[in-house]
């Protein structure tokens, strides 16, 4: 008799994080500053993620690619830090998430990245040359379950969808209205799954009218560069310039998406519908994914069971009521991420006096919270067995919305950096999927039973 057929799903292997097999170097100004510009991209381990450094400062500051550290710009994308601030990454991150790098560290000496031919071309030439490498880490990938969309008034949008695809699945139509003789109206698609991001979306370039570059100009932007460098487009098309695509305005908007959305932190299994779009709502669209991702998260850790428990916790931390403020650890990620919860009841000891008829938890009890939270991350790093998280200091502190009796609040702390004697950690905490306060905080470990000196 011959054997049973294996199911394909059980014989198809899980998807493996990748990254480069060799550093790579790109130099050159940028785009609209025209700033020097010097790239490293550095292979990094599973696990760590896309994250930027800004090298020429002092100290360095390390940013992860993610859509919560996006600020808003026009034109381009920016993420941002402290005042530490890393500009039009769009193209970079378009070209991570094409060839399906999942950790890199990109070392950067300037305020920007280098522009090059303002296409995506730049950073993935290199880095396909260097050689891109399996990682012994499963992919993360995640599912949307529910269409999110974002609109703007002028009628401009974007929506991300359910799919069956495996990866991300871009249709674009761009619509230039009384400038349609111009640029006519284009739409495309593009499946990150099955098709050729290296031929196919990877050689279009930025593009602007010439009115939106005497613009630029005249503020004082890319007043290095003449239209042979980009692609101006006059009332005759191109400016001392050729297409190299038919449709290469709309191919480069779908280029951006991709970069855009790659800012999630992970790819995501949907289909994205634009209509005139640009990185404002791509921002907006990654934002409300992320927080569908993390509301799916924490459902499904809630119906899961424990990963910490009451008992747990107490044999991790010094605090006792009043003061033990985390109820329980739904999520944990080694040493890098973990989610909590505090649930507010109205038989806190500090609402009697905060205040009475109109009950608040204290912002500083929040942060406690945090805190916490935080010193129950750290704890799980062989290095700290036996310290205690002591905070040292506190930065970027901002306190969103009340939190009351009744109130679930949910806490995030992800390690930004940790050694043996001192750590660094952003944490947010949220009330149904609204952000009530975050901060990063500062730690120093100490022995258990110390005394800790601040020096």
């Amino acid at each position: 008799m011959a054997p049973a057929p294996t199911p394909a799903s059980a014989s198809k292997p899980k998807p493996r994080q990748h990254t480069l097999a060799g550093p790579v170097r790109v130099r050159g100004k940028g785009l609209l500053s025209g700033a020097d510009a010097d790239l490293e991209i550095l292979p990094a381990p599973a696990g760590h993620g896309i994250v930027f450094e800004r090298a020429d400062l002092d100290p360095p500051v390390r940013i992860p690619a993610r859509v919560e550290n996006v600020v808003v710009r026009p034109r381009r994308t920016v993420i941002k830090s402290g005042d530490a601030t890393i500009e039009t990454v769009e193209h970079c991150m378009s070209a991570l998430a094409g060839l399906r790098v999942d950790n890199a560290l990109l070392r950067l000496r300037g305020p920007e990245l280098p522009a090059g031919d303002g296409s995506a071309l730049p950073f993935a030439e290199p880095m396909l040359a260097a050689g891109i490498v399996a990682q012994d880490a499963e992919r993360i990938i995640h599912r949307l379950r529910a269409p999110a969309l974002c609109e703007d008034p002028d009628g401009a949008m974007i929506a991300a969808f359910p799919s069956d695809g495996e990866l991300m699945r871009v249709v674009f139509d761009l619509d230039y209205g009384k400038n349609a003789h111009r640029i006519g109206r284009q739409g495309w698609s593009f499946d990150l799954s099955t098709g050729d991001y290296m031929r196919e979306v990877a050689p279009s370039r930025t593009f602007s009218l010439k009115e939106e570059a005497e613009a630029l100009l005249a503020a004082g932007l890319c007043t290095h560069l003449t239209p042979r460098d980009v692609l101006v487009i006059g009332e005759d098309g191109p400016i001392d310039n050729a297409f190299r695509f038919d449709n290469e305005p709309v191919r480069h908007k779908v280029l951006d998406a991709i970069g855009d959305l790659y800012l999630i932190g992970a790819p995501v299994q949907c289909r994205v519908l634009a209509s005139r779009a640009g990185h404002g709502l791509n921002r907006r669209l990654g934002l409300e994914i992320v927080q569908r991702i993390k509301a799916a998260n924490q459902a499904a850790s809630l119906g899961t069971g424990r990963a910490m428990d009451a008992r747990a916790i107490s044999r991790l931390l010094p605090h006792r009521y009043p003061m033990l403020l985390v109820d329980r650890v739904l999520e944990l990620d080694g040493s890098r991420r973990a989610v909590g919860v505090k649930n507010v009841t109205m038989n806190e000891p500090f609402f009697p006096g905060h205040y009475p008829g109109q009950p608040i938890m204290p912002g500083v009890l929040i942060v406690e919270a945090m805190a916490q939270l935080s010193g129950l991350l750290l704890a799980q790093t062989l290095e700290h067995t036996g310290k205690v998280a002591v905070l040292l200091s506190l930065d970027g502190v901002k306190l969103r919305r009340q939190v009351s009796p009744g109130d679930q609040l949910v806490m995030e702390a992800e390690t930004i950096t940790a050694n043996s004697r001192s750590a660094t950690v952003h944490c947010r905490a949220s009330v149904a999927g609204k952000t009530a306060a975050e901060a990063k905080i500062r730690f120093m470990m100490v022995d258990a039973d110390a005394d800790a000196e601040i020096e």
